[in-house]
Order: C-alpha cells, then structure tokens, then sequence
C-alpha cells in the first residue's frame, strides 16, 4: 500500500470517528412532570376545549430557535430539539396545566358532555423569545368562547410574559416552561370569571 493511500485511509479514519463521537441530538418538552402543578381551588363547573394552537412559521421548527442578541440575529439549533411539532408542544402543555389547575377536562377531539359549560380556547403566540443564559419572553393573545354557541359573546384578552433564563439549554427550558405556566395561569382565571359572568372583563395584564 502506497504512503498516500495510507495517509487517505488513516484520515478518513479519524473523520468517522470525530463524526461518532459528535454531540448527541437532546431533545425537549415543554410538558412539566405531572403533580408539579398546584390547584387554583375548588375543581372548576365547566370543562375546556383547547383547540390548536398558531404560532409564527419561524418558530414551529423541530430544533430550538433563540435569540444571539437584540439585534434579531436568530439561532437555529441542530442539536437542541423538541420532543414533537412546538406548536403541539405548546397546546398539549397549556392543556395539561389548565386540567390540573382548574381540575377539569379538556375534551378536545372528543363528543362534548350532554350538560354543563364547555369553554373554548383558541391561543394565537406572537412571540416565544429566548435569550439563552438570560431570559425567555412570551407574548399571546387568547379568546375564550362557548363551545355549545360558537357565534355568542367571547372573551378575548393578551398578555406578555418574562422568566429569568440560567446557562445551559435545560435550564432555558425550564424557564420557557414557566412561561406556559404563567400563561395558564392567567388563561384559567379568565376563563373561571368569564363562565360565572359573560360580563367579566380580563384580568390585569402583568409581566412575570
């Protein structure tokens, strides 16, 4: 064997295993384990239908997308990605936060129940920022409406949202996941209010 095939083969030898001993795919989402979340009180008198939600095309991408500064230079990372489609990640996580806070159902997808309330909420994310080793911000507009009389009154609010993000992807997901929760939070109270009284107004907008 001649010293340059040598050369080739040792060399091609080295990039496999640079390309085996490359960082892993993580994935991640946005789902918190099961008991993390506290009830608001008494279980809610109405269920919930919480339909698909719409983010910006940007985001609903299957790696993470961040933020490197503020001059809106973003970051897509192959190596950091969510567990399914974000948009699903975000509906399936503000579902079972709001279940667990109200102690109610969603009953998406399903026949809804002969009798009671069935509040419907439609979600629209504006902005799901991350500044990773900083912070995470999280800007939405909801409307909530009744299932069983699409064309009556409706409730529709926004809000805006801010966590403190540490280093490290893990913890910057954590910090997104208390945005779901915030956002959760202040979806259940309106929709608690907004099913005693078609009348009631959203609540205060606040910034964690």
């Amino acid at each position: 064997m001649t010293r340059p095939i040598r050369i080739s083969l040792v060399a091609l030898t080295l990039a496999l295993a640079a390309c085996s001993a490359s960082t892993p795919v993580r994935h991640y989402t946005l789902l918190t384990p099961q008991g993390d979340v506290a009830p608001q009180g008494l279980p809610a008198r109405f269920v919930v239908d919480v339909l698909p939600v719409t983010l910006p095309e940007y985001l609903n991408q299957p790696q993470l997308v961040v933020r490197q500064d503020d001059s809106g230079m973003l970051a897509v990372l192959d190596d950091e990605r969510w567990l399914g489609p974000l948009d699903e990640e975000i509906r399936n996580a503000l579902s079972a936060q709001l279940v667990d806070r109200l102690g109610t159902q969603d009953v998406a997808g399903l026949s809804l129940p002969s009798d009671g309330q069935v509040i419907r909420v439609k979600l629209q994310i504006r902005r799901f920022d991350a500044w990773p080793g900083k912070r995470v911000q999280l800007e939405a507009g909801w409307t909530l409406g009744d299932a069983r009389a699409p064309g009556s009154a409706r409730l529709v609010c926004q809000g805006r949202f801010e966590e403190p993000a540490a280093d490290g992807y893990p913890a910057l997901v954590q910090a997104q996941q208390r945005l779901i929760a915030a956002l959760a939070e202040r979806i259940g109270q309106d929709a608690t209010t907004w099913s005693a009284s078609r009348q009631s107004k959203c609540g205060a907008a606040q910034m964690s």
